[in-house]
């Protein structure tokens, strides 16, 4: 009985030492691509504003600390494949070939949802919420005070970062409902029956991980419960597919 332990917690520490490893890499290759990074981040808010805008810091090494937290991040994503792997590898020894089936399909599909999330949130949401933060600005008047923007570039990036952070965990909903159908602990009445609840549920997610405007939340609302709606479907279609197979 030890002996199994005691391989399991072997391998479950090689595993780490890769996935630790890719990380640094990751992190190696985009500390140098760090200024290209922080611009490409940028675009949404250059859009919004125009030409001849900044972004400033305020502390001798907040550039660098920013620059820095862009290079885990990046070096998070790029990763994120591998480490999925490394999981699955440690894992796949134990399931049963059906299982092996269903957890490699959902290890492939992690990584499309994630960057789908961070895609609606980097082209369609940063901007929009953008513009709707920057019309309280003030333009300049001879017999009034004006009211200008210039945001620090670290508090822009955890913004920026926050909400590709929460689309892209949020859109892997579908995923967590079907492993936890697989598993047991949901079945498609519930889910089918606690749509109330779910709504309810996704509106306070949406309403935590976003920014505290108009736009963010229900850009994350919507999608998240058009998820949800998806996943009853698919769990629907796994069910008929395995009734079908049984007979």
């Amino acid at each position: 009985m030890q002996k199994p332990l005691l391989e399991h917690l072997i391998e479950l520490r090689r595993r780490l030492i890769y996935i630790f490893l890719a990380l640094g890499c990751g992190v190696a290759v985009s500390y140098p691509l760090a200024p290209a990074l922080f611009h490409f981040l940028t675009e949404p808010l250059v859009q919004v504003m125009g030409g001849g805008r900044r972004l400033i810091y305020t502390g001798l090494t907040e550039a660098f600390l920013t620059y820095l937290k862009l290079s885990f991040f990046s070096g998070f994503v790029l990763s994120l494949p591998f480490i999925l792997w490394q999981g699955w590898f440690f894992i796949a020894p134990g399931l049963y070939p059906r299982e092996k089936k269903v957890f490699f399909l959902l290890a492939l599909a992690s990584p499309l949802l994630f960057i789908s999330g961070a895609a609606l949130a980097y082209y369609v949401i940063c901007p929009m919420a953008w513009k709707f933060f920057l019309s309280f600005e003030i333009p300049p008047s001879s017999d009034g005070v004006s009211l200008q923007l210039e945001a620090r570039m670290s508090e822009y990036l955890s913004l920026i970062l926050k909400l590709i952070l929460a689309f892209g965990i949020c859109f892997q909903l579908p995923l967590i409902l079907m492993g936890l159908h697989k598993i047991g602990l949901v079945t498609l009445t519930t889910l089918r029956t606690n749509r109330k609840y779910a709504f309810l549920i996704i509106v306070i997610i949406a309403a935590i991980m976003t920014p505290p405007d108009i736009i963010s939340p229900l850009g994350l609302i919507i999608p998240l419960y058009a998820l949800y709606e998806i996943s009853i479907l698919l769990i629907k279609f796994s069910l008929r597919k395995q009734d079908n197979h049984h007979a």
